[in-house]
Parts: structure tokens; C-alpha cells; sequence
């Protein structure tokens, strides 16, 4: 029983060391992961999903060492946690180091024109572009006016709108059709 007890609380690894270690990795993916792309964030192919969950498997030693203890997991874990806490808060406060690090928005299309450029600099492909587009209920990218992929990866649509000229034909239409209908009504 001694033993059990053992190797659930007796961390293999200094405390001190079980706290660095955790705070390294995250500064370290964070700095990864932002000059990854913003497409690593919220735009995963099957690939970048495969490399992000293996990701987690490969830093695990970094975090823990040589510890397989439960108190040096949970140690790691809460460290974790409490840097993630620390940083977020910090980074709410100070507005100009947050757009630093998460980065601007970044025109894919405007005034309805495709971006070729800033699309090959996030690494999306026209297809992935137009299947984002599908998601939010657009039959295509023609129906686009602006497309903007935002710092979190999220890719937000403003659909086009129609000419004023095609507003007003439209308008004039209805009451045509209006007009049409009274006409027909008094006939009766």
C-alpha cells in the first residue's frame, strides 16, 4: 500500500521543475501556433488536426519529465492552467500586446474581389474558402462582398448587396404588382 501511495504523490521531479516546464511548452506553443497561421486555429484540414493531436502527445514528456505521478500530472496541469488564466487576463487589459500576439484581421475578399494573395498567405486554398462560404449559407463566393478571416481563424461573410438601381426596379415591381392586383379586384 505504501507503495501505491508512493507513486501517486511522490513527484520523480522537483516541484520547481514541474512548474517551468509546463510554462515553457505553452510560450512555446503559443509563439508556434500564432506563427503557424490563423488557420491552424479555427480552419482545421485533416492534416492540421492530425498534427495538433499528436502535438499534445509529443510536448507531454517536455511537461512532465520523468514523473508518471499523479501529483506531478496534476501539478503540470493546474500550472498549466493558472498560466492560461494569468495570460488571458493580461492580454484583455492590454489591447495593443493582445493584437500582437492573436494578430489582425486579414481581407480574403473585398469589394468582391478575391484576395489570391492573402489567401496564399493564410494557406487557404479557393475551395476551402467557398466551403467555409457553404457553411454560412452562401451558394457561392459571387454572392461575396467581403470575406475576412479573423484573429482567432474564424472566417466571417458580408454577402453583396444589390445595386440601388435593383433596389428601386424591384420596389417598383411590387407596386406595379399591387396596382396590378386592385385593378382586378375593382373589375370584380
Amino acid at each position: 500500500m505504501d507503495a501505491l501511495f508512493h507513486d501517486l504523490l511522490h513527484p520523480d521531479v522537483s516541484i520547481l521543475e514541474k512548474v517551468i516546464r509546463p510554462i515553457l511548452v505553452y510560450l512555446f506553443l503559443i509563439v508556434s501556433l500564432r506563427l503557424a497561421g490563423k488557420r491552424e486555429l479555427a480552419q482545421l484540414n485533416p492534416f492540421d488536426l492530425v498534427v495538433l493531436m499528436t502535438l499534445s502527445n509529443t510536448v507531454q514528456n517536455a511537461i512532465i519529465g520523468n514523473d508518471n505521478s499523479l501529483l506531478g500530472g496534476l501539478i503540470g496541469a493546474a500550472t498549466l492552467l493558472v498560466v492560461n488564466y494569468v495570460v488571458v487576463r493580461f492580454l484583455y487589459s492590454h489591447e495593443s500586446i493582445d493584437r500582437i500576439i492573436e494578430g489582425d484581421p486579414e481581407l480574403l475578399i473585398e469589394n468582391g474581389v478575391l484576395q489570391a494573395g492573402q489567401l496564399k498567405k493564410e494557406l487557404i486554398t479557393t475551395t476551402e474558402l467557398e466551403e467555409a462560404a457553404h457553411k454560412q449559407g452562401f451558394s457561392s463566393l459571387d454572392e461575396i462582398e467581403r470575406a475576412v478571416i479573423e484573429p482567432g481563424g474564424t472566417l466571417t461573410f458580408v454577402a453583396k448587396k444589390p445595386p440601388r438601381e435593383e433596389i428601386q426596379y424591384q420596389e417598383i415591381l411590387r407596386r406595379l404588382n399591387l396596382i396590378a392586383q386592385d385593378i382586378e379586384a375593382l373589375r370584380r
